[in-house]
């Protein structure tokens, strides 16, 4: 599903929202799921998310899914990092 830089799109949802790993893993809701270390593999186009934890993202910077997995789209936030984290 992510392949080429997307992996580095989901690094900047995360730092666009002044996140660690293990606090997107929190935010995102997953920590039953998830740790830092898959949010890492992620990040590093090591292992690809499954859709639920792509819509988490999405959903979660106010990007569309379309530019989280299109190589050719850009990012387009439409929420703004909070500054509480």
């Amino acid at each position: 599903m992510l392949h080429g830089d997307n992996g580095k799109k989901l690094l900047q949802i995360r730092k666009h929202l002044g996140f660690s790993q293990d606090g997107i893993v929190r935010e995102l809701g997953l920590s039953s799921r998830l740790t830092r270390n898959d949010i890492s593999k992620y990040e590093r186009g090591v292992r690809e998310p499954a859709l639920p934890v792509i819509l988490k993202y999405a959903r979660a910077a106010g990007v569309k899914v379309e530019e989280l997995i299109d190589d050719e789209m850009r990012l387009t936030f439409r929420k703004a990092p909070s500054r509480n984290r």
